[in-house]
């Protein structure tokens, strides 16, 4: 008959000595949550009679947290992989118990997006991709007051009394757009801008960068009247098209937010090879394609797995510590993707 394990034998296998295993079965002392987790699988593996009291031991000696992630565009590839980014992010903290509940705004009106924070508020900390606007200002102000910490993602909103916004400078990210265009297109002419709206602050601040550059370093390029389309595929594409047929000089369009699809699909039947620098965010399946074509020149895409372990880290310490009164900008490089990259 095989020897049943002792305390001693786990020790051995967890390389702690009897003692730190006594504390972990019995909870008479504090043990290093690292040191209970190597005692927890010694004891697993080694098929220790008394695991499972260790294991409950590790579980409550482990906080639970629950997260809410608020975003858009639910049927959209980048958002679906960020919502995966997201729940792996949390799945991957060994400091907590994590859960993640991951929501999507039904509509881009600032209403909705109150809605879908409000849906939320039970969690302990919550992220959220949303409009700049004052009713997530007030929203967000009342989470605060119960205690709930709010990031902004990708787009800052409720400035001064969100938590953190985590994402990319995007005053630089424009530069880097009119940087690319500029550097790579040899005979000046027209620039256009596409934003989803005004009440997008990324937007704004990329627009602001992508003319101050061309002001500044390239001033044989002219930029357009930027042009609102909503981050719609069908906009883009009819505004496009528009474009070309009234500025046959146009040398590059920069889509500083959604519906980049349209400007690709109205180039493509326009041209039948590239002849505009197309510059967009994130590769899709789309993106990529065009990428391999030449139709799109350059894509500046979010680091999704480090923004979302950062983003975790954030909300974790803002539940273990607590509002300090700070709030706080993050920035992430934006990972450039040419063509030869694919």
């Amino acid at each position: 008959m095989a020897r049943r394990p002792t305390t001693q034998d786990v020790a051995r296998e967890a390389g702690v000595s009897v003692t730190t295993v006594d504390r972990a079965l019995n909870g008479r002392a504090k043990v290093r949550e690292e040191t209970m987790r190597k005692i927890a699988q010694a004891a697993h593996k080694l098929g220790y009679h008394a695991r499972g009291l260790i294991e409950r031991n590790l579980d409550a000696a482990v906080p639970e947290m629950t997260f809410g992630f608020l975003l858009i565009k639910k049927n959209q590839e980048f958002y679906q992989n960020f919502a995966r980014e997201l729940e792996q992010a949390v799945a991957a903290r060994s400091d907590i118990r994590g859960r993640a509940v991951v929501r999507f705004a039904s509509s881009q009106s600032p209403e909705d997006f109150a809605k879908g924070l409000e849906s939320l508020a039970h969690c302990d900390a919550i992220a959220a991709t949303a409009v700049n606007h004052q009713l997530m200002a007030q929203v967000v102000s009342d989470l605060k007051q119960r205690g709930v910490p709010v990031f902004s993602l990708l787009n800052d909103f409720a400035q001064g009394v969100r938590r953190n916004y985590l994402g990319m400078n995007n005053m630089k990210i424009g530069r880097v757009a009119a940087w690319m265009i500029t550097k790579t297109v040899p005979i000046p002419g027209k620039l256009a801008i596409f934003v989803g709206g005004n009440r997008w602050h990324g937007h704004d601040l990329r627009e602001v960068g992508f003319r101050s550059f061309v002001r500044e370093n390239a001033p044989s390029f002219s930029v357009l009247d930027t042009l609102v389309n909503l981050e719609t595929r069908q906009l883009t594409y009819e505004a496009t098209l528009d474009l070309l047929g009234r500025h046959p000089d146009l040398k590059g369009i920069y889509v500083a937010g959604g519906g980049m699809e349209g400007a690709i699909a109205a180039l493509r039947e326009a041209h039948a090879s590239p002849r505009v620098a197309l510059i967009v965010n994130e590769v899709t399946k789309e993106s990529s394609a065009a990428l391999a074509d030449g139709y799109v020149l350059m894509a500046i895409t979010t680091p999704l797995p480090a923004l979302c372990a950062d983003l975790v880290g954030h909300m974790v310490r803002s539940v273990q510590e607590g509002d300090d009164g700070i709030a706080g900008q993050h920035f992430l490089d934006p990972h450039l993707v040419l063509s030869e990259m694919l």
